[in-house]
């Protein structure tokens, strides 16, 4: 037996409980995973809340996010004994997730856990820091450098913003923050933050041509925000789009693309290569800066869970969650 949160949907509803669970009843996978500690992110908190329409298949075993030790396997890329983290590949979708003390996945699906990383900090990297990593990769990809002027960072308070902070900051970029939350100013300026604004500057409709002030955007918002943050950006500056906090709308004009060259790129980490995966992991060992995570980081158990992700629906937590599936 082991615990897990567990969504269900029938004709009683849409419920979230803890549950005790037995291990015949794990999906198919040719590894058998220990999970030591998962993470709490925006659609880990769709899924369990019923918010949002993430969960495809029922009962489901929510958290797109895993790290433990393998205690099985036939793949023959993972041994027994190995550490391993699991980040996206449909978790919480069509295939349990993390939110549990075990896992059965499939091995293809897997990236060693870096050396530089214990079990509970690469949960608290998670998929946001991970998809903040490819999010700071697109932009170094298209030319985007610190000397070419400021970053912004839109949905700072949260897992995605408050790590591609720390890494801008730490790789020489001027970072601005935006975030609806000003009482976390002094902590989004103590992950790197140069400057806070008002989410209001950007989250309302806007003009199709703004004043140029952004070389690069990471943008976890969506909506009006990722509208104006492209109207707003530089001759030939980048915006690397990875969420929908605000909405999957886009109501925007191609005024930015034609007339000043910007780039859109869209960051999916769910189904990313392996090669991008285990390069983002690589960098993020490289480039994150330990103890700034653990500022942007708190350690909660599986039965506050459901709690929890509704509050991080409600805009009441803020930075990394990190879930220890035996509290």
């Amino acid at each position: 037996m082991f615990r897990a949160v567990l969504i269900e949907k029938d004709d009683a509803g849409y419920r979230a409980s803890v549950k005790a669970l037995d291990e015949s009843t794990l999906p198919e996978g040719d590894v058998s995973v220990r999970v030591a500690y998962s993470s709490l992110n925006y659609k880990d908190g769709l899924a369990i809340t019923g918010r949002g329409a993430v969960v495809r298949k029922f009962p489901m075993v929510p958290g797109i996010d895993l790290v433990g030790t393998v205690e099985a396997s036939s793949h023959p890329g993972v041994a027994v004994g190995d550490a391993v983290i699991l980040n996206g590949w449909g978790l919480s979708e069509v295939h349990w997730g993390g939110l549990a003390q075990r896992a059965q996945v499939r091995g293809e699906w897997l990236v060693p856990l870096p050396e530089a990383f214990t079990p509970r900090q690469a949960m608290a990297i998670g998929t946001a820091g991970y998809t903040a990593m490819l999010c700071v990769m697109a932009l170094e990809r298209h030319g985007v450098t610190p000397e070419r002027g400021e970053v912004l960072v839109t949905g700072a308070s949260g897992g995605v913003g408050s790590v591609a902070i720390a890494l801008l900051a730490k790789l020489g970029f001027t970072v601005v923050a935006s975030t609806g939350r000003p009482q976390e100013a002094d902590y989004l300026k103590s992950l790197g933050a140069s400057e806070i604004i008002d989410r209001n500057e950007l989250g309302l409709p806007g003009k199709p041509l703004g004043k140029e002030r952004w070389a690069g955007v990471i943008d976890a918002v969506g909506s009006h925000t990722l509208a104006n943050a492209c109207a707003t950006t530089k001759y030939r500056g980048t915006v690397a789009a990875c969420g929908l906090a605000q909405g999957l709308d886009f109501p925007a004009s191609v005024a930015p693309f034609i007339l000043r060259g910007v780039t859109l790129v869209g960051i999916d980490c769910v189904m990313a290569p392996r090669e991008d995966r285990l390069e983002a992991w690589r960098r993020l060992a490289r480039d994150l800066d330990v103890s700034k995570l653990e500022l942007m980081t708190r350690e909660i158990g599986l039965d506050e869970v459901i709690d929890t992700a509704t509050a991080l629906l409600d805009g009441k937590e803020r930075g990394r969650i990190v879930v220890n599936v035996d509290r």
